[in-house]
């Protein structure tokens, strides 16, 4: 009995390891399949981040490759054309510059032409004001101002006329006075005898 007994406790000892072992593999099996899970979660996650990261990589290195294309086309034909356009600039550049002193005498000398001109225009604008004044301003502005447009012997010569005029008027109303103040103590009546 003793012997079944111990068959018997040994049975249920191990039968009681065996649920517990059991019992053990299936919380691992529980635990590694929820391991798994969070691993399937991240690996889903960092393969959709790779992906994206794939993708993002790919249009870079197109956006490289595009860039570097361009690049070596605007070192085969924008660089030769842009060094030949300067030196062709710089050419121009050093022919304006020899041209200057000469284009800078040109300019004065049409800016003193033009203010010839213009005064010329001046004096052909006074000179026709002058031919359109009328006479008697005219003849009083030469006896009377020295800003008149004539030459000095014209303006001496009609002052000289002036003068005698004016001196011949002043004589004659001299005479005149003179002969009337005469008649009116004589009492000589005007009109029937004139005074001699």
């Amino acid at each position: 009995m003793e012997s079944q007994r111990a068959s018997l406790s040994s049975e249920t000892g191990s039968a009681m390891n065996f649920e517990t072992l059991c019992d053990t593999a299936s919380r691992r099996a529980l635990a590694y399949e929820h391991q798994m899970k969070d691993l399937d979660a991240r690996l889903s996650s960092d393969l959709s981040n790779a992906r994206a990261i794939d993708t993002i990589l790919r249009e870079l290195i197109q956006g490289l490759k595009n860039t570097q294309r361009r690049s070596s086309l605007a070192l085969t034909t924008a660089v030769p054309n842009t060094s030949t356009s300067l030196s062709e600039d710089l050419r121009v550049l050093n022919e304006l510059e020899d041209d200057l002193p000469r284009v800078r005498t040109q300019v004065k000398d049409i800016r003193n032409i033009y203010d010839r001109g213009k005064g010329k225009a001046k004096d052909l604008v006074a000179s026709l004001e002058w031919l359109n004044t009328p006479i008697p301003l005219r003849l009083r502005a030469i006896i009377f101002t020295s800003d008149a447009p004539v030459n000095k012997r014209w303006k001496v010569l009609f002052r000289t006329l002036f003068a005698l005029i004016f001196l011949a008027c002043i004589w004659i109303s001299w005479i005149t006075l003179r002969g009337a103040i005469r008649a009116h103590k004589q009492r000589l009546v005007w009109g029937e005898r004139l005074m001699s």
